[in-house]
C-alpha cells in the first residue's frame, strides 16, 4: 500500500506547464523545489504515522481513511481546538515559514462547503458542485492553492469592461456545452508548481458590465493551455543547508498562470459570470474564519520562532543583562501572547450559525490577522537591532571550521556560551530570517497576503460595533 508521500510524489507527474529561469521544467526534476516538496511530503506522511495522526487527522465519513483536519467541519469548540492542534502541528514542523501549505485553502473550502445552500440562489447547481469537489479534495488528500489577485498592468483602468484583455484580466472568451474557455492571467498563486488545483475567484467588487471577469472555478494545474511562470527561486540545495536552513527546505515557490485558452468543464464552474454572487463568496464568514483561523495560528508559531532566535542570540553574545535587549525581547513575547490571546478568544467566543456549524469570532480573528501586518516586520528589525552586526560578520560557510586556520576561527567565532560553529550556525539561521531573498519574501508576504492592510484596518472600523464604544462617552454630553 503507498504512503500519502508516495501518492503525494507521483500525483505531480503529470503534463502541468511549469517555467523557470526562460525554460520548461519538470516539477519533480527541479532543485528549486526539491525541499519544499519533500517537507510538503514530511507533512503528510503525519496523516499516516501512529503517533500524529490523531493529532492532525480525522476519519473521513465516507471512505473510513484518515483525512486532514481542514476539512473538519466544526460543530462545537473541542472542533474546532481540534483543528487548532492539527495546524499547529503543522506550522510547529515548518517554524511558521510555510503559509501555504493548503490548509488555508482546505479551510476556506470547508468554509463554503459549510454554507452551500446560501449561494443556490445564485446557482442551483452550486451546493452539488462544491459538495462533490469537497469530497474529492477530501478524499484524494488535493493540495489546493487559492488565487485571487489580478495582474498589475495598469491598475488605473484595470476594471475598464472594455480593456479586459488589454489589462490581462482573466476573463471567459468562449462557452460551450461542455464549459467554458479562458484567457488572461492571475497572481500571486503560491505553491503553484506542487499544487492539484487552483481554487480561483476575484475579491474586488464588479459590476454587471464586468460578469465576464466575476467567475469561481476549479482549475486543475495540468490544465491544458496554463501555464505556471514563477518567479525566481530563493530555494538552496540540501548541501547548502547548513548555510541556509530556512531557504533550503521551505521556499514556497510563487507563480503567474497565465490562461492561454484553457477549457474547465461545468463541474468546476461553481459561479458563473455573477459579480453580486462573487462579492458574497468573497465575504462569506464560514470560508473567512474557518480559513484566517488557520492564518493566525501559523503567524503565532511564527512569532514563536523569531522570539526565540532572538533570546537564543542574546544569551549567546550575553546581551541579556541589557536594559533595551530585555525591553526588546519582552515586545517579541507580548507579540507572541497577544496573538496567542486573539486565538483562544476566538475559539471561546466563537457561535453556531443556523447550519450548525460552529465558527470562531470574527473580530479576534481580524485583529490578530491585521496586527500580523506589523508584528511581522517589527519582529524582524527587533532581530536585527539585536544581531546588529554579528549576522553579517559571520563566516561564509559552516565548511569554513575545516580550513587550515580553523583553530583561529575557532577562537574568534565562539560565544558567550557556545562554541565558535554553533555560533555561526546560529547567526546563518537568523540571516536567512533577515537577509537573504527568502527572509525578505516571508516579510513582504506578512505585509501583504490577507490583502491591503490599509482597508482591512478600515473594514475593522466599518464592521464593528461602536455603539457599546460611544455611548460609554453620551453620558457625559
Amino acid at each position: 500500500m503507498k504512503t500519502r508521500e508516495q501518492e503525494f510524489s507521483e500525483s505531480l507527474n503529470d503534463q502541468r506547464s511549469i517555467w523557470l529561469n526562460g525554460k520548461q521544467v519538470r516539477v519533480l526534476e527541479e532543485e528549486a523545489f526539491r525541499g519544499a516538496i519533500q517537507t510538503v511530503c514530511n507533512l503528510f506522511r503525519m496523516m499516516d504515522d501512529p503517533t500524529t495522526q490523531e493529532s492532525v487527522a480525522y476519519v473521513s465519513p465516507t471512505t473510513g481513511e484518515w483525512v486532514h483536519q481542514s476539512f473538519h467541519i466544526p460543530q462545537s469548540i473541542v472542533d474546532l481546538q481540534k483543528r487548532r492542534v492539527a495546524f499547529e502541528q503543522w506550522s510547529e514542523a515548518t517554524d511558521g515559514m510555510m503559509s501555504r501549505l493548503s490548509d488555508y485553502a482546505r479551510s476556506r473550502l470547508t468554509g463554503w462547503y459549510c454554507a452551500r445552500n446560501q449561494f443556490s440562489m445564485y446557482d442551483s447547481a452550486f451546493s452539488e458542485k462544491i459538495a462533490r469537489y469537497y469530497e474529492q479534495a477530501r478524499d484524494e488528500n488535493r493540495f489546493i492553492t487559492v488565487v485571487q489577485r489580478d495582474v498589475q498592468i495598469n491598475r488605473a483602468n484595470q476594471y475598464d469592461p472594455q480593456l479586459l484583455r488589454e489589462s490581462g484580466l482573466l476573463h471567459i472568451t468562449r462557452k460551450t456545452q461542455d464549459g467554458i474557455y479562458l484567457n488572461g492571467a492571475k497572481m500571486i498563486a503560491t505553491a503553484a508548481p506542487y499544487t492539484h488545483d487552483f481554487l480561483i475567484y476575484p475579491v474586488v467588487r464588479l459590476n454587471e458590465s464586468q460578469k465576464s471577469v466575476a467567475n469561481m472555478l476549479i482549475v486543475p494545474a495540468d490544465s491544458a493551455g496554463l501555464h505556471i511562470v514563477c518567479r525566481e527561486s530563493f530555494a538552496k540545495s540540501n548541501q547548502e543547508q547548513p548555510d541556509f536552513p530556512l531557504s533550503s527546505q521551505y521556499d514556497e515557490m510563487d507563480a503567474l498562470l497565465i490562461f492561454d485558452d484553457v477549457f474547465i468543464p461545468w463541474e468546476y464552474v461553481f459561479i458563473h459570470e455573477n459579480p453580486e454572487a462573487i462579492w458574497v463568496i468573497k465575504e462569506n464568514p464560514h470560508s473567512i474564519c474557518l480559513g484566517y483561523h488557520q492564518a493566525i495560528i501559523r503567524l503565532k508559531t511564527k512569532l514563536e520562532f523569531i522570539t526565540g532566535l532572538a533570546c537564543k542570540i542574546a544569551t549567546t553574545i550575553g546581551a541579556t543583562q541589557f536594559l533595551h535587549v530585555q525591553e526588546k525581547l519582552g515586545e517579541l513575547i507580548s507579540q507572541v501572547e497577544t496573538i496567542h490571546a486573539c486565538i483562544i478568544a476566538s475559539e471561546a467566543e466563537g457561535a453556531m450559525t443556523e447550519e450548525g456549524i460552529f465558527l470562531p469570532r470574527a473580530t479576534a480573528i481580524d485583529t490578530a490577522k491585521n496586527l500580523g501586518t506589523t508584528f511581522y516586520p517589527r519582529a524582524v528589525e527587533i532581530l536585527q537591532l539585536i544581531a546588529a552586526g554579528g549576522v553579517i560578520q559571520i563566516p561564509s560557510s559552516v565548511q569554513d571550521f575545516q580550513s587550515p586556520i580553523s583553530d583561529l576561527m575557532n577562537q574568534y567565532f565562539r560565544g558567550a556560551d557556545v562554541d565558535a560553529e554553533k555560533r555561526t550556525k546560529l547567526f546563518k539561521l537568523a540571516w536567512d530570517v533577515i537577509g537573504t531573498p527568502f527572509a525578505s519574501r516571508s516579510e513582504l508576504y506578512e505585509r501583504f497576503y490577507s490583502g491591503d492592510p490599509i482597508r482591512n484596518r478600515a473594514g475593522q472600523y466599518l464592521s464593528y460595533d461602536k455603539d457599546k464604544l460611544t455611548n460609554m462617552i453620551d453620558k457625559y454630553l
